[in-house]
């Protein structure tokens, strides 16, 4: 497999299989590496927006689709957190990269960061939640049975799109972030692919699991964790509450709430600042 000539990135071995990952930046500097983890469905596409603006910044980021995902080649199951950091691991040494990097997880994205920081001894110089979903989200009024639902939706999406349905749909919600040209198509494409929807519904049913190991402890309070969510504060008490607990933990912490977004376009052109805010402070504040 190759990447399509319309895709960004490039197809980087990990031992006998492949993530398509996209860099951006500079190729060096004295900044560590942003590492931007995707949520549920997702794929390196999200963070093209918040890649350029660090770019500008004369930082380095890489984003990479999950195994399976996107353009990448499916791994073992089962697809938990665990897994999912064996590989980021793999493919941070693949990459030549010795660390400290900076984590920034979308939504589910959040798990996977944190059970990293919790189980790797890789250098992590701080970490950015971005709406990002915590191991505490199955203490909220329906939580377990909306992940599950989320779950089996997944699959039948996976069933279905092997009958191109999920073709038309992605033109209209294979964009909800408001990535720009040519990203967008990039992203729609993804989106309509059966064999993604599978990968994707790998992972949510391994959520459970995923978010048990990532609870298991507390996070390290001399880790600085920049926490940005998306949505008015009215009505979502608790999900902020949780949300922020992180950064409150921590001894140097940073929360941001923009209200006008919405759980995806925190990563688009309108928002993303916001994430961008979120990776500076932590920057500034691993490097005291």
């Amino acid at each position: 497999m190759t990447l399509p000539a319309s895709c960004r990135g490039e197809l980087v071995d990990i031992g006998g299989r492949r993530l398509r990952v996209v860099r951006a930046g500079p190729t060096g500097g004295a900044h560590p590496l942003i590492v931007c983890e995707h949520g549920a469905f997702g794929c390196a596409s999200d963070w093209a927006v918040v890649q350029e603006k660090l770019a500008v910044r004369g930082l380095r980021s890489l984003a990479y689709d999950r195994a399976g995902l996107g353009h990448s080649d499916p791994g073992p199951a089962p697809r938990d957190g665990r897994a999912i950091n064996d590989d980021l691991e793999a493919l941070l040494a693949a990459v030549g990269e010795a660390g400290p990097v900076v984590l920034a997880g979308h939504s589910m994205g959040g798990l996977m960061v944190r059970l990293f920081v919790l189980e790797r001894t890789f250098p992590v110089a701080g970490l950015v939640l971005a709406d990002a979903v915590t191991p505490d989200v199955f203490s909220l009024p329906g939580g377990p049975q909306a992940i599950r639902g989320f779950g089996r939706l997944l699959q039948l999406t996976s069933h279905a799109a092997k009958f191109g349905v999920m073709v038309p749909i992605s033109l209209i919600n294979g964009n909800l972030i408001g990535l720009p040209r040519p990203v967008a198509g990039e992203k729609r494409r993804i989106h309509a692919s059966a064999s993604h929807a599978h990968a994707a519904a790998a992972e949510v049913m391994s959520w459970p699991e995923t978010s048990r190991m990532a609870g298991a402890a507390d996070l390290p309070r001399d880790l600085p964790v920049a926490v940005v969510t998306a949505g008015p504060h009215r009505g979502r008490e608790a999900l902020k509450a949780i949300q922020e607990k992180a950064a409150r933990h921590a001894r140097r912490g940073h929360i941001e709430h923009v209200a006008p977004a919405s759980h995806a376009n925190l990563l688009g052109p309108r928002h993303a600042d916001a994430v961008v805010r979120g990776v500076e402070f932590a920057l500034q504040a691993g490097s005291r």
